[in-house]
This record gives C-alpha cells, structure tokens and sequence, in this order.
C-alpha cells in the first residue's frame, strides 16, 4: 500500500538505510531519495538498491512528501532551517533521534507538519552496508507529539511505522528523555566506561561475559556524545543513581558483607527476569 508518493531520507546509515529497505520492501512509496555527506554511502546505497536516487546536496529532496532526518541529533538540528526553505509545508517532517526534547523544541517551530520519532531498534555496527529492513520488525518506535502536532500527521506517521512493522508507544519529548537516560544511554555509558576500566593488554583474555556486558561500547562516538550532551540533566541523575548501586556493591565487598551483596545481586537478577 502506497502512503508516499516520494520519501526523502537524510542521513543513509544504519537507520536510514534500514527504514529505505523497509519502505521499498514494503512498497509504501514509489521512490526513496538518500542524502548523505559521503560518496562512498551513497555508492553503496545506490548499488545495493537502498534508494533510488541519491545526492550530496540538499535539493533532492524538493517534492518529497515525508522526509526523516537519520543523522546525529546536532546534525538534525544544524540542518532543519535549510532544510525548510526547500520543502513544501504540506510535507511530513520526522526526525528519528534518540533524544527528543531539543529536537521536538526546535523543529516543532519551523515545520507545521512535525513528528518526532525514536525507533528503539539498531545495532552497534554503523553504516549503510549493515542496514537491514528486519531491525525494524516486531521493534517499539516511541512517537513524540506535543500540542502543536498536526492529527493528520501523527496518524499517518503512526500507520507508517505500523506498516514497517514496529510497534508504536507516545510519549510526551520530556518522558521520553528521562526513561532513554536510563534504558538506552546508561547502559551505552556503562559500557564505555567499562571497556576503558580494562587494561588492554588483559583484553585477550575476555570471555563472552565481557563481549556481551560491552558489546555496545563497539558504538558511533559522535553520536553517542550527541546523545549524552542533548540528555545531559538526565543523563547526570542517572549517573548518580548508577554510583549509588556501584557504592553499595562496593561498601558490601569493603565490609565483607555478604549477606548484603547476596541480596543486591538477588534483587538484581529478579528485576532482570523482567525483561522480555
């Protein structure tokens, strides 16, 4: 079922690229355009058939009627008022990133037809080349309108993502940060932190134990510090929450208290069975 007649993507990496697989995948519009800084992903996104079209510059995206920002969250942000003055303001705008207060503050004031959006699917591997339409099924894409959003927006977007396959949640941009601050971005700055902590020369020696628990610190780093940076009051309660539970497994393992760090650690795997 066509919902678009032309999407335009800015920003064909693993996101992007992914939901271009989708949409093509799903025939839900009838030409895909990709705009990405480098020659060498657009190659590769034209060659692998992820879009139609490509270019470096802006101008592609003239006639579009949605277009979704896949890039950084400053980068988004950089790029929304060029971005206006050559689309139309009939055209749905959706960014996809992974913090949302700033966005939606921004881009909620130059494009009538905003909807911010965050896809909780993805992987630690970047670049068009590991893009893949089946990241996005059965995944939750959380959706951020306020009371600016359009109706008609928000219900085609939320018809969108259901078609790629994803399961759709509103939140509103401020909830939507703090839960990410502690679900998503924690455990990506635990991870990095982890990895540093380890001498390097003692990292031939890792098991699946560490591969596992660090597996995300094998993430973009410019997009990551756009995310700690745009997050940054939740991140830093989070942070405080994370040093008191690391204090108390500290201070039981000091006082040889092992009747407290049983219970921590019982208590932490039973709230980890909760997890689907």
């Amino acid at each position: 079922m066509k919902l678009f007649k032309k999407v335009a993507i800015v920003g064909v990496g693993l996101i992007g690229g992914s939901i271009a697989l989708a949409i093509k995948k799903k025939r839900l519009a009838y030409e895909v355009v990709g705009i990405t800084r480098h020659k060498r992903t657009l190659s590769l996104a034209k060659k692998s058939g992820t879009i139609d079209r490509g270019s470096q510059a802006l101008k592609i995206i003239k006639g579009a009627d949605l277009l979704i920002l896949a890039t950084p969250v400053n980068t988004i942000l950089n790029l929304a008022p060029a971005i206006s003055k050559i689309i139309d303001s009939r055209c749905i705008v959706m960014d996809v990133g992974s913090t949302k207060e700033a966005i939606v503050a921004k881009l909620d004031k130059i494009f009538p037809q905003f909807v911010g959006a965050h896809p909780l699917a993805g992987s630690e591997r970047r670049g068009v080349i590991n893009a893949s339409s089946s990241i996005l099924e059965d995944s939750l894409c959380i959706l951020t309108p306020t009371a600016k959003t359009s109706a008609t927006a928000l219900k085609m977007i939320q018809v969108f993502w259901k078609q790629l396959g994803s399961r759709v949640s509103l939140l509103t941009p401020k909830a939507h940060d703090k839960i990410l601050s502690l679900v998503s971005h924690l455990p990506h700055l635990a991870a990095f932190s982890l990895i540093e902590t380890i001498p390097a020369q003692y990292l031939k020696f890792s098991a699946s134990g560490l591969k596992g628990t660090s597996r995300v610190a094998l993430s973009d780093a410019q997009l990551w510090a756009d995310i700690f940076l745009t997050n940054r009051k939740n991140m830093l309660n989070a942070i405080r929450g994370f040093e008191k539970n690391i204090s108390r497994l500290k201070s039981a393992i000091k006082n040889k208290n092992k009747k407290q760090l049983i219970s921590i650690l019982e208590k932490a795997r039973n709230k980890r069975e909760r997890i689907a």
